[in-house]
């Protein structure tokens, strides 16, 4: 006897290859983070916050100025520039994102440029106060694409700025399963992104700025 909604049998048959679709999905992105993880860290991204940071990433571009690094928000234009010219590291691979305004809004943006730049394996940069969100976000939108995600934590003295919670943790982390689908079909596109080494510090200097005081750099303007 024929059944009176043959539609089921196909709802039924579309659960099971969708089932098999997304085994092959992460089982192709388990193949592909086993790779990466096992060959050489070929970028840094900077995640906002304390200029404590910035001053680790130009650490980092003195000894290996041959990898790019993309800072995310994160100190202003001339204070950026000048924790670079300070620790005499190379800046024309370095690149700060300006779209950014929330911990996913960082991975977001950073995402399509990392693929730009062809980055298999990075080193993320953040403090230990920013965890483990930021770092399970990293690894479920960034893994979601192959790039293997290594923890730099830098130590940050006095009160963190920023406070953990459950719940915002919790929704962070749903809005990066979320857009670890999302991101297969769509790339966003950040017009604010520049490299450092083109920031002009003459105007700067002339009409003065103000850094973190951890940074320990002054901006005042010339007599």
């Amino acid at each position: 006897m024929a059944s009176k909604h043959p539609w089921g049998r196909w709802l039924k048959r579309g659960r099971w290859l969708g089932l098999g679709l997304l085994l092959v999905w992460l089982g192709a992105i388990g193949l592909g983070l086993w790779g990466a993880a096992r060959s050489p860290w070929d970028g840094v991204l900077v995640l906002g916050g304390s200029i404590r940071r910035e001053i680790h990433a130009a650490e980092l571009a003195h000894q290996f100025p041959e990898r790019p690094i993309l800072i995310s928000q994160g100190a202003s234009d001339p204070c950026v520039k000048s924790v670079f010219d300070r620790a005499l590291a190379p800046d024309d691979r370095v690149w700060v994102e300006r779209c950014a305004n929330s911990t996913f809004g960082n991975f977001y943006y950073s995402l399509p440029i990392l693929q730009r730049w062809q980055v298999r394996r990075v080193k993320l940069v953040t403090s230990p106060s920013h965890l483990p969100r930021s770092l399970w976000m990293a690894r479920i939108i960034l893994g979601s694409h192959g790039i293997w995600v290594d923890l730099d934590a830098v130590t940050e003295p006095g009160i963190p700025g920023n406070k953990e919670s459950g719940l915002k943790t919790s929704l962070d982390l749903l809005r990066s399963l979320g857009w670890a689908i999302g991101s297969q079909f769509y790339r966003p596109h950040c017009q604010g992104v520049w490299s450092v080494a083109s920031i002009d510090m003459a105007p700067w200097r002339s009409q003065g700025f103000h850094c973190e005081r951890q940074g320990g750099i002054e901006g005042r303007p010339r007599p």
